[in-house]
């Protein structure tokens, strides 16, 4: 049974804003190769980043079809705005990228950068690197992310950017994507968001991609929960999503930072 998608044309650069009017500037984007990747690894973030009042939006490089599960774009990307509304998030952007062939280039830099430039993020989420067994297409959005952040940023290239204003993202962050291994990395630069608050809100959110999880793969949600309750753990959290930095992170407030409300 076809489902019907709220935008009009799920075949070029799609806008789902959940709220009525998308806001003209965004304070976080957060990138995935597919749509589910990114409700996958940190829905519970962008869940709390909205509740604490951020301007948050999604951009899914690839419609994630064909699939196996799916009879079609329009299903997944309805999946995909449906998942965007439970999260609460702004804006959601999907470009026209294909799946299973996505490839770090320079049109795919310049489009994702094209977001950039007019949503003017302070910080931009994407993926922390290669996914073994899982789809290549992760990685290749890893690189696309970190070029295109660079792309938002020159000067002198209107004609590529259709003359959209140069902007400078302030903070980059990777999240993995996976769950093939829990353990906490062993160098420096990684920390754990509190997710205790929105975990089922992430949860629902995954759910809402019936095509991809549907009951037989039930077993994946205890995973999921599994490997935040971990993280959590082991920053004093119920539950929580991991981070990576590429940069050293400073604070201004030790005590706040390490010693941070208890949370009941």
């Amino acid at each position: 049974m076809s489902i019907p998608h709220p935008l009009e044309n799920p075949s070029s650069n799609i806008e789902n804003a959940p709220v009525s009017t998308p806001p003209d500037q965004l304070d976080v984007i957060a990138v995935g190769a597919h749509p589910d990747d990114v409700e996958i690894a940190i829905g519970g973030t962008l869940a709390m980043l909205v509740r604490q009042g951020y301007k948050v939006g999604i951009v899914d490089l690839t419609d994630g079809e064909p699939t196996p599960g799916s009879p079609g774009p329009e299903v997944r990307l309805a999946e995909a705005a449906e998942a965007a509304r439970i999260l609460g998030v702004h804006v959601r952007h999907t470009l026209d990228l294909p799946n299973r062939r996505l490839f770090d280039c320079f049109e795919a830099r310049v489009a994702l950068a094209k977001i950039l430039r007019k949503y003017k993020p302070h910080l931009v989420l994407g993926i922390a690197g290669k996914t073994p067994l899982a789809s290549p297409d992760h990685w290749q959005a890893s690189q696309i992310t970190d070029a295109a952040v660079f792309y938002s940023r020159l000067t002198k290239w209107d004609a590529d950017f259709d003359g959209l204003s140069v902007h400078t993202v302030r903070k980059q962050l990777w999240y993995p994507l996976g769950l093939s291994s829990i353990e906490i990395p062993p160098s420096a630069g990684h920390f754990v968001v509190d997710i205790g608050d929105t975990l089922q809100i992430k949860l629902e959110a995954v759910r809402a991609y019936r095509t991809q999880f549907p009951p037989a793969k039930e077993s994946l949600f205890l995973s999921l929960e599994g490997q935040n309750r971990f993280y959590g753990t082991s920053a004093g959290f119920k539950a929580g999503e991991l981070f990576l930095s590429p940069h050293t992170l400073g604070v201004r407030d030790l005590f706040q930072a390490v010693c941070p409300p208890a949370h009941v």
